[in-house]
């Protein structure tokens, strides 16, 4: 299910429930490990290549979450897969590009810190190759911490508790560019959101038009994928521009914009070396609600930790390929917020640092499993991984 397109509050969800419901099918598969036919002819070596490749119809499949900012949880989701990867790389080899399977589904997750979300939605590519939807509906409670914009909650306070509990839906439609792999989008996001703060400190405070519940915005993205594979590349890159435009006028108690650009790069250095590079600008004007402002992404910090209007990450991760199964991954980041408080050179870096390893647990398709240890400034973190940490 493809959740990349939210806002912030639901980047917050799409993190880790786009990584849940991957790691979710990798669990599910890894449970039939007595099963026939999770043997690779190859190696001999555990693999559910053919079982992805030919498995189409309804899937349930577990949920992990290991979201530092909501702590650890789980849930389930049923997928519906419409036609299977082999009969996806039938078409594609009619129309000349690549062609996703349809999916679509419904679950719910909780986390130890009280978040719960129950959600819908799918992904549908045309018969040609041309058109794609994505498109989901949610529920949610998130519980998360608010640090100030820029770091400044005013009265010396240093954050507070708040929850997020609404209705959520991101609809978007995409169209190729000639015969590139270019992708011209629009999109719709509409969120309703009562917001429940826990402000201790009297002093504390938020701008008017900070705690607007409903927002409605109207979009375009403009995205690039020549990877060689779309869970863990080794080479090609991709990107994307994105401007949401939120106004009275389609239905948003206020006015304001968000964007986003980014590039993921991958470089095969030597066959068993391959570096990764990741930039990722994102910004906000207007009168933004809090929980929308843009925050630094980086494993080994907790989501919303550090926001401001304007938000910059360098990130880069080697992977080596010790045996044809194995690999280990280490990554080192540096993410910058600014805007309110202070300008980007009187802003201080935050800087992440992690090491960690990976299964190949579908050689077919070229999809590795894994974890990260990761440390940064609010202490050590852990997560699971299903193909590539960036979103």
């Amino acid at each position: 299910m493809q959740i990349r397109h939210l806002p912030w509050v639901t980047s917050r969800m799409r993190k880790f429930l786009r990584t849940a419901l991957l790691v979710g099918l990798g669990t599910f598969s890894a449970a039939g490990h007595a099963l026939e036919g999770f043997t690779d002819p190859q190696d001999g070596a555990f693999d559910t290549s053919e079982w992805l490749i030919d498995r189409k119809g309804f899937l349930p499949v577990p949920i992990v979450i290991t979201e530092p900012a909501v702590g650890y949880g789980g849930g389930l989701a049923l997928l519906f897969v419409r036609n299977s990867l082999r009969e996806s790389a039938e078409k594609a080899q009619q129309s000349g590009h690549r062609l996703p399977p349809d999916i679509w589904g419904v679950g719910a997750a909780g986390t130890e810190n009280g978040t719960r979300a129950a959600f819908g939605g799918g992904m549908v590519t045309s018969e040609d190759g041309n058109w794609r939807y994505r498109g989901g509906l949610g529920m949610a409670a998130v519980n998360l911490q608010f640090y100030g914009i820029g770091g400044d909650l005013g009265g010396g306070a240093r954050k507070f508790g708040y929850t997020l509990e609404g209705l959520m839906s991101s609809q978007q439609v995409l169209r190729r560019l000639g015969d590139s792999e270019n992708w011209l989008g629009l999109r719709w996001i509409y969120l309703n959101l009562n917001n429940e703060l826990n402000i201790d400190d009297p002093n504390a405070r938020l701008r008017p038009g900070e705690q607007t519940r409903r927002n409605s915005g109207l979009g375009l993205t403009l995205e690039h994928d020549s990877r060689d594979n779309i869970f863990t590349p080794s080479s090609g890159w991709t990107g994307a521009l994105d401007a949401m435009f939120y106004a009275p006028g389609w239905g948003s108690d206020s006015t304001f914009q968000t964007w986003r650009g980014h590039v993921f790069a991958y470089w095969p250095i030597t066959s068993q070396l391959v570096l990764g590079s990741r930039a990722d600008g994102r910004g906000a004007n207007g009168d933004v609600p809090f929980y929308m402002f843009p925050f630094i992404d980086l494993r080994g910090i907790p989501a919303g930790r550090y926001q401001d209007e304007r938000t910059a990450v360098l990130e880069t991760e080697l992977r080596w390929n010790i045996t044809p199964r194995w690999a280990a991954i280490g990554f080192l980041g540096a993410g910058r917020a600014w805007g309110r408080q202070a300008s980007f050179d009187e802003s201080p870096s935050e800087v992440s640092k992690g090491i960690g390893f990976r299964y190949l647990l579908a050689r077919r398709l070229g999809l590795w499993i894994g974890l990260d240890f990761a440390r940064g400034p609010e202490g050590p973190a852990s997560y699971i991984q299903v193909g590539s940490a960036w979103r």
